[in-house]
């Protein structure tokens, strides 16, 4: 990440920021902020003062759903797992007070990285692929190695019927996100069948929520993870779920979030899928395997999510100008892909 040449879009008082660093940091430096183009539903700012410098993450303006863009959580998970396997920027400061930015913030470490946006890792050797692929495949299962009692993470979600309360949760977003342009039958077809497949399950681990390339970053020059950004959706749940959705790659096509759908890729040193999860079986310890309803279950909440994130992009709440038809591409293809699975049957039971 290099440092930001000037302030843009940036939705609140620099200047608050300013006297909040201050008080904090000291000095007379100036303050400034830049406006990522990640965090897309926490908008996310690099913030510089001097020689100092991190990342500041915060709500955003509006909220769409009392439980969604939980700031505090964020914080909670990257300060339990300082020192852990699990690499994450270190937290330095949650600010609840909305005086300050308007919603409440936190600001944590500046990690110097490489962050991807398309799971073909563009600009990669094959071997350096490869390699990167194993690295994210390694701290996936690490993450749900993790003994999160210890942590001090054991009521970091609810126990049982994990499942259940996801499918609830999501199609009543659905129902919320809906518009009456945004029909999309293909993901109402996919809430019936699910709804009619909600399985049992007292498998728990700390789960990511959004596992992708995205939010991932690798070292400057290695094909190395050395963090693991954007713990919005963390939460106890089945880590079958987060394999499926970061998995889902390969069933979506590079101008659907980056997916790998229809690219060669051994030339590119990408691993098969199977191979994929065959290793996060090994390292992980998993006795269950990746079934459909895992993978139609992924499919579902990224379309659900982008839903969302075009809803926000109407209201002018979102990074990018063209958030709203983003988010409705999106949510159409991630239901197509998922409804190709039950239609198909390529999922696995």
């Amino acid at each position: 990440m290099s440092a930001p040449a000037a302030d843009r879009n940036v939705d609140f008082e620099i200047a608050r920021l300013d006297d909040y660093l201050k008080s904090w940091l000291g000095g007379a430096a100036r303050t400034q902020v830049e406006r990522t183009s990640g965090g897309m539903s926490n908008p996310t700012y690099f913030v510089t003062r001097g020689d100092w410098r991190g990342v500041l993450r915060k709500q955003p303006g509006s909220v769409l759903m009392p439980s969604a863009h939980a700031i505090d959580r964020e914080y909670r998970v990257l300060t339990a797992l300082q020192g852990s396997d699990v690499k994450t920027p270190r937290p330095y400061r949650y600010c609840e007070d909305r005086e300050v930015l308007g919603t409440p913030f936190y600001l944590m470490e500046w990690l110097d990285g490489r962050v991807f946006q398309e799971f073909a890792l563009t600009g990669l050797s094959p071997a350096e692929r490869s390699e990167c692929y194993r690295s994210m495949c390694a701290t996936l299962a690490a993450i749900h190695r993790l003994d999160y009692q210890k942590l001090g993470l054991g009521d970091f979600g609810r126990p049982g019927n994990y499942f259940a309360r996801q499918f609830t949760r999501w199609s009543s977003q659905w129902e919320q996100f809906r518009r009456g342009d945004d029909d999309n039958p293909d993901l109402d077809k996919i809430v019936g069948w699910l709804g009619e497949r909600v399985p049992e399950s007292q498998t728990l681990a700390l789960c990511h929520g959004d596992f992708r390339i995205a939010n991932v970053m690798f070292d400057a020059k290695e094909p190395r993870v050395i963090g693991v950004l954007d713990w919005e959706l963390s939460t106890l749940g089945h880590p079958l779920v987060d394999l499926a959705f970061n998995s889902q790659a390969y069933q979506m096509a590079p101008d659907e979030n980056g997916g790998l759908l229809g690219l060669p890729l051994d030339e590119l040193g990408i691993p098969p899928e199977q191979e994929y999860l065959e290793r996060y079986y090994e390292l992980s310890g998993a006795r269950e395997r990746l079934g459909r309803f895992h993978q139609v279950f992924a499919m579902f909440r990224g379309a659900v999510g982008s839903a969302g994130v075009a809803v926000r992009g109407d209201q002018g709440n979102n990074v990018l100008p063209d958030a709203a038809r983003i988010g409705r591409k999106l949510a159409r293809a991630y239901a197509k892909r998922g409804l190709d699975l039950i239609e198909e049957g390529s999922g696995r039971e």
